[in-house]
């Protein structure tokens, strides 16, 4: 690649678009009042990635900087925010659990049917951060979870899909669930920046099809809808395409003589 996205522009910070992420950013500022105030640590639930975005824009206006995200395990995608107070006493706010599939007869259950059961039991879906089926296991799958619902999922969840599940606190996470192998980073080049351009080549498929998946609403960036083919994608951007699947415009690099864009991306 002929440059790297040190250089390459980044998409700015996109305030709240509903009263749903305007409420999570007072939320989150009251949570600052409360653990400034009072000298005490506060935890949201587990937050999306945008909603992570929105967490920190509501500490920096709320001038609380004695925060951190944390999902468990470095490299979560789900986080909690953990506003923590210098010198204050420290809670653990989240919790582990191994879901264990009896094997044979119906087909094992996988990651949706893992999350239909536990918020199937009523629970939102702020309970439940980062769910990871074990590589080395087919049978079972392991949970990270608030801490005050580790002992309720662990009594209530019997089954996933079709199968009967037995469910047993765990201390931590098995290493090898999450420090495999690096995602394989794949380079095309592209004639611009727009966002169907960068589409199509991440997904190998045409300009055209990237478009009307983008028209039939099927795409977002960053957790927002996508609303427009020509808009333009920015290094890091973080693409969903429903029904398919999630990539990632990790690098943006220079111009090859034929004036087109080198980028590298990976598919999640």
């Amino acid at each position: 690649m002929a440059s790297s996205s040190d250089t390459a522009a980044v998409r700015g910070f996109i305030p709240p678009q509903n009263d749903e992420e305007r409420r999570l950013m007072r939320r989150v500022e009251e949570l600052c009042r409360v653990a400034q105030n009072r000298g005490i640590p506060r935890y949201t639930g587990f937050l999306s990635d945008r909603e992570q975005i929105l967490a920190e824009a509501a500490c920096h206006k709320a001038s609380f900087e004695e925060f951190r995200f944390w999902g468990g395990y470095e490299g979560a995608e789900r986080k909690v925010l953990c506003l923590e107070p210098a010198d204050a006493w420290q809670e653990e706010p989240l919790a582990y659990l191994q879901m264990l599939a009896a094997s044979g007869g119906d087909k094992l259950p996988g990651h949706r049917d893992y999350l239909g059961s536990i918020l199937g039991l009523g629970l939102d879906r702020a309970c439940l951060g980062d769910l990871l089926c074990d590589p080395k296991d087919a049978a079972s799958c392991y949970a990270v979870v608030l801490a005050d619902k580790q002992d309720f999922i662990a009594s209530e969840l019997t089954s996933a899909g079709k199968c009967p599940v037995r469910v047993s606190p765990c201390e931590q996470l098995p290493e090898h669930l999450y420090q495999g192998e690096e995602r394989a980073l794949k380079e095309a080049t592209v004639s611009s920046l727009r966002a169907d351009a960068v589409l199509a080549a991440m997904m190998h498929t045409s300009r055209t099809k990237a478009a009307d998946y983008i028209a039939a609403g099927r795409v977002e960036i960053n957790h927002l809808p996508l609303r427009a083919a020509h808009e333009p994608a920015y290094a890091r951007d973080i693409f969903t395409v429903r029904g398919v699947g999630r990539y990632q415009l990790a690098e943006i690099g220079g111009k090859s003589r034929k004036d087109r864009v080198f980028i590298s991306f990976f598919q999640y």
